[in-house]
């Protein structure tokens, strides 16, 4: 009897050796006489359990973690084939707790499928969606989208179906779609788990995109740190072309829809949808003025939708259950899930899939287990490089655009950095400014400038020299940025070092010998 072995082709997982367990696995079964099938899965989030091995068993799957080249031959022994007793034997890996607490609607998928086969992706419910929007017309799909509540997971939170809406009935001869696969913020990985686990769900969602909007060619700009999903896009779209799920014919609906990978070049500030459609057209990654906006005159000149990963693989869910299925999940003006990166100094980093609601200290808590080092949490990151620093008190905010917005702080695309009692807040707003000097595209001055004096202004607060005066010289900064930069680069820098000093001023004052001394 054929046993099937699903080992992760994940990055972290190929970063802790699956690539070595799958070659010993088969090796060691081959030896034993025992017929193995491997099938290369993703990752299901849990990463302290990586590399996770699945097998199907009568009873269903049956995990075992994290798995080393040296417990192959141990496992295989104990009756691996068949499910059995082992000291790293999780049992059904859906009732783990941490996975079990989660609403995956985006990622139901991802650790479960071959993510280059058509064939296994439709057999878990893929292209259900796609199949109920070739039923509608294009209003019908935008509505549809709209009524969901989904709003962009990019971090800027703006409403998915204003922006379909206004490509599909912008008039042209040619209309894109642009998939934002730069994921360059700290702490942030679920586009690279999507894309390398799933990508039928992303190439579903662009393609359900294309049809609402008029648009016959898509592209996924990805970053070049990503090299595992971009193959895997790469082998995806081909066997999606070859079973007419993509090309010119999709579905057999007589709609055309091609689509693309691109790669970038490494520059942050890419992720910037208008910086990215300047690298899209082969020149430097630098801010467009709007405007117009992209919707209108983007890619080329022409209408161009600009979505985030996150954005897309939610639309084939709300196709195939409807707007009100979705927007049951949630809390006032955020609807629907979100995508959690949960990272730093964290016991139990991974992905979680939650409704909009959830408070910070329930992730770190419940889901995180606490600091890896066991000292208490001091500060936590929310929403990237560019988001707020977080203390104890603020930890009961809830995920939600406008929780966090009034507590001056962003979801931005989900991810939490977390920091023990040892951080020095003072450096992390040195680095904020010092990576929107590195990362900046330049065009602007509140930028380009307003960040290298602030690096010089905070070494100065580091070094102790007159911390008061020269701290309200980086206030004065982050006004001009907050109020001058052409875009969320510069604009949102101010964000982690006011909140820094805000909440945690004593890293900032009589920090050296030098404190009351002359510049």
């Amino acid at each position: 009897m054929s046993v099937t072995l699903y080992v992760p082709r994940d990055a972290v997982a190929l970063g802790l050796g699956a690539n070595r367990v799958a070659r010993a696995l088969f090796a060691g079964a081959e030896r034993r006489g025992l017929d193995v099938t491997i099938v290369r899965t993703g990752s299901r989030g849990m990463l302290w359990l990586e590399p996770m091995i699945e097998v199907g068993t009568a009873e269903g799957r049956i995990a075992y973690g994290p798995v080393t080249l040296g417990d192959v031959d141990g496992l295989l022994d104990a009756g691996l084939v068949n499910g059995g007793a082992h000291a790293l034997r999780l049992g059904d890996p859906e009732k783990i707790p941490y996975l079990a607490r989660q609403h995956r609607l985006t990622f139901q998928r991802c650790g479960v499928v071959d993510p280059v086969s058509v064939a296994d992706y439709r057999a878990h419910g893929g292209y259900r969606g796609l199949e109920e929007a070739l039923k509608r017309d294009a209003a019908g799909i935008v509505a549809e989208v709209r009524e969901s509540g989904l709003r962009g997971r990019g971090g800027a939170g703006f409403p998915a179906g204003i922006k379909w809406n206004t490509v599909m009935l912008a008039q042209s001869h040619q209309k894109y779609v642009v998939c934002n696969a730069d994921e360059g913020d700290s702490g942030t990985f679920a586009d690279r788990m999507m894309m390398e686990g799933d990508p039928f769900n992303l190439i579903e969602g662009m393609t359900i995109a294309g049809i609402a909007t008029g648009a016959t060619r898509g592209y996924i700009y990805l970053r070049s740190e990503y090299p595992q999903a971009f193959a895997t896009l790469k082998e995806a779209i081909a066997n999606g072309i070859k079973v007419g799920v993509l090309g010119a014919d999709v579905m057999g609906s007589g709609k055309a829809f091609h689509l693309e990978v691109r790669l970038g070049a490494g520059a942050y500030i890419c992720g910037e949808e208008t910086s990215l459609l300047e690298s899209l057209e082969g020149r430097r990654g630098i801010v467009r003025a709007k405007p117009p906006i992209p919707a209108l005159k983007g890619f080329l000149g022409q209408p161009t939708l600009v979505n985030n990963v996150m954005t897309f693989t939610a639309v084939p869910y709300i196709l195939e259950h409807g707007a009100k299925a979705y927007a049951e999940y949630g809390m006032g003006r955020s609807l629907g899930t979100l995508a959690i990166q949960l990272a730093g100094n964290i016991k139990h980093g991974g992905l979680i899939e939650y409704a909009f609601g959830i408070t910070l200290r329930e992730i770190i808590e419940d889901f995180g287990g606490g600091t890896q080092s066991g000292r208490p949490v001091r500060a936590v990151q929310v929403g990237g490089p560019l988001g707020a620093y977080f203390p104890d008190h603020l930890l009961d905010t809830p995920l939600d655009y406008e929780a966090m917005a009034a507590k001056k702080g962003l979801v931005g695309h989900g991810g939490i950095v977390v920091f023990d009692d040892t951080v020095d807040m003072a450096k992390q707003a040195r680095f904020a400014f010092e990576f929107c000097a590195v990362e900046s595209c330049g065009k602007c001055t509140p930028c380009r400038i307003g960040a290298t004096r602030g690096v010089e202004t905070m070494d100065k607060v580091i070094a102790g020299i007159r911390p008061t005066e020269n701290l309200a010289v980086v206030a004065d900064l982050c006004d001009v940025m907050t109020d001058g930069s052409l875009c969320a680069m510069g604009g949102l820098t101010p964000m982690p070092v006011m909140s820094a000093i805000t909440h945690f001023p004593e890293d900032f004052q009589q920090r050296g010998p030098m404190s009351v001394a002359a510049e």
